[in-house]
This record gives structure tokens, C-alpha cells and sequence, in this order.
């Protein structure tokens, strides 16, 4: 009965040894923690770039894009390299750019089968257009004719966002927060908003670009300081107002049917290390929040919204890439290396 016993006990322990993989008993090995909600979740990873910093050095990391060929560009103020150029590991592939010290809003534009960047230069006070590599084929300095500008300074454009036809719409969101619509060889047309008080107006215009969700031609502003974007047409008139109750939003982003933005600061400019990553619906509904709370709605109003998990202090911009991860630049944040954020 003993040997009997013990064969018994013998071959529980053995078969104990070769339980298939998925009856295992879990290890203690740490999750990756998921942030968002509704379908529109990703893990995080910090250590994205594998940029050496003494060799590739960033200050302030305010815009990306990713270009048809996959690549992902940052533009920083450092102008020891101003552009680097990522795959979508974050090994580095080139870098370019020592010209633009206040180098802020990068935009990407197809034009007839050629890809053009348009830079913004906050400290130089000009727009540039570019070729991919960095020459530059155009620049816009501060429109003083329009009579709207007394001085060089007051010409702080921060975006720009580019129509078919070459047009391109520039948001002086640092300065007297026009936004000005020149045409493609650089000759200004027209301008509207401006400061001053009423939805019309804006305050803080800090990105703008064409809502390609929408069959109607229409712009998208920021209106950071009072936490929304505004809808206008081309001709500068206001559409619709989309609150955003504790967020001030950097550039809107669209890609398919969503909008992404970088939340800078909560609920205001003066709440130091409070930004997160807010991302809409078609209907521009608040549908994620990545590092922030989740979205509530109560008879139809979006309410406030606030950071919730410190992963981020001063994002300034989303990048998505074909594979729906996403990429976030930011400002003022200790010269941090873009993050990525994997969708899953």
C-alpha cells in the first residue's frame, strides 16, 4: 500500500512539472499598465528614441509627423539638430537644421506627389517652407502692409496648415492671434479672428489644420487659453465651438475619423506638470483621455477634465502613425525624448 501510495503521489508531482502553458499558475512578473478608455487604450514607452542626448540634443520637442515613407520627424528648438528624423523603433535616420531657434510648428503637405514641410519660428518671427531635407524655398516674414502689425515682434506665429491648392493658413498664436490666409507663392489675401472678446475671436490660436472628417471645407483652431477648438470656413467665419472644459489643447490632429491633441495644462496655463493626451470621436465627442480622467457627459455637456496619472508634464503635440500608435512631443519637460504610446 506504501509503494502503492507513493508511485501516486510520484506521478501527481511529475505531471505537475508539464501542465500546459496556459493552466500554469501565474508568475509575478509586472503587467504593462494600460492607460485610456473605450477601445482607445495603449501602454507606454519612454525610452522610445535611441538618440545618444550628447550627440543628438533636444530642448524643447514641439512638433511630429510621419511622412509617406514611414518616418517619423520631430522638430525641437535645439538647433544643434532641429529636425530628427525617427523610424518607427526610434533609431535615428538622419537629422537636419541649425537655423530655426524658435522652431515650433512643423506641418507636412503632399503637393502633386512631393512631400514640403512648413516651419514656424516663434523667436525669428517668420514661416518657412522647406524641402525634406531642410532647404528652404520660401520664407513669410511679419505681413507689416496689412496694417495690423506696428512691429516685427508682435508676428508670432506658432502653425500652419496648407489647402489643395497650395493656400496656406498660418495661426499667429503667440502674437496678436490672427489667423492669416496667404496663398502659395506667400502673397497674403486675407486674415480674420484676432484677440479681443466673443467666439469670433481667439485667444492663445496655438494650431490649426483642415478638418478632413467632414466633407465641408473647414478649418479647426485652437482656442487654448478658453479650452476649445473653433470651427471656421476658409472665408473666417465662426461654425461651431467645441468645449473642452479643463484642457488647453495644443494643435488638433486628425487622423481617420478622430482627433488627437496634447492637453498642455489643466484646468489652466497656470497649472504647472498637469498635461495629458485627449482624443475625439467624428461626432467630436471625448472618447479617451490618455494620463487624464474619463470622459463624462451629463445632459449632453462634456465635464471637466484633468490629469489623472503623471506620465507626462508639458505635452505640445500627437503624432499618429499608420499602425494608430502614437507619438508625443514635449515642452518644457526636463529636454525628455518623445514618448510612444502602442495601441493596443
Amino acid at each position: 500500500m506504501q509503494r502503492r501510495k507513493f508511485i501516486k503521489n510520484s506521478s501527481l508531482a511529475l505531471a505537475g512539472l508539464y501542465l500546459p502553458k496556459a493552466n500554469r499558475p501565474k508568475t509575478g512578473r509586472k503587467q504593462e499598465k494600460i492607460y485610456g478608455y473605450n477601445g482607445m487604450r495603449y501602454t507606454l514607452d519612454e525610452k522610445w528614441s535611441k538618440c545618444d542626448s550628447g550627440q543628438y540634443p533636444v530642448n524643447d520637442c514641439h512638433e511630429m509627423v510621419q511622412d509617406k515613407k514611414g518616418r517619423i520627424l520631430l522638430l525641437t528648438n535645439e538647433t544643434h539638430n532641429n529636425v530628427l528624423i525617427y523610424d518607427t523603433k526610434g533609431q535615428l535616420l538622419d537629422s537636419w537644421g541649425h537655423d530655426f531657434p524658435g522652431a515650433h510648428g512643423l506641418t507636412l503637405h503632399d503637393e502633386n506627389g512631393t512631400e514640403f514641410l512648413y516651419i514656424t519660428d516663434t523667436a525669428k518671427h517668420q514661416v518657412y517652407k522647406t524641402t525634406m531635407d531642410g532647404k528652404i524655398l520660401m520664407t513669410i516674414d511679419p505681413p507689416l502692409d496689412a496694417g495690423i502689425y506696428k512691429d516685427v515682434k508682435e508676428f508670432v506665429p506658432t502653425e500652419t496648415t496648407i489647402d489643395a491648392n497650395g493656400d496656406i493658413f498660418i495661426a499667429d498664436g503667440y502674437g496678436a492671434q490672427y489667423i492669416l490666409h496667404y496663398d502659395k507663392n506667400g502673397q497674403l489675401q486675407k486674415y480674420f479672428g484676432g484677440r479681443g472678446e466673443g467666439d469670433a475671436h481667439l485667444d492663445n490660436a496655438h494650431g490649426i489644420c483642415w478638418d478632413t472628417r467632414r466633407e465641408d471645407h473647414t478649418l479647426l483652431i485652437t482656442d487654448r487659453t478658453r479650452n476649445c477648438f473653433k470651427r471656421f470656413d476658409k472665408q473666417g467665419n465662426l461654425l461651431e465651438v467645441i468645449a473642452l472644459p479643463g484642457a488647453c489643447v495644443c494643435r488638433p490632429v486628425i487622423h481617420k475619423d478622430h482627433l488627437y491633441a496634447a492637453v498642455l495644462r489643466s484646468p489652466d496655463l497656470n497649472a504647472v506638470g498637469t498635461g495629458f493626451v485627449t482624443i475625439l470621436d467624428k461626432d467630436n465627442k471625448v472618447v479617451s483621455n490618455i494620463g487624464g480622467s474619463e470622459p463624462q457627459y451629463q445632459d449632453g455637456h462634456l465635464q471637466p477634465m484633468r490629469q489623472t496619472d503623471k506620465i507626462f508634464i508639458h505635452p505640445h503635440d500627437v503624432c499618429v502613425d499608420s499602425d494608430e500608435n502614437l507619438y508625443v512631443a514635449q515642452w518644457a519637460s526636463g529636454k525628455v525624448y518623445p514618448y510612444k504610446l502602442k495601441r493596443v
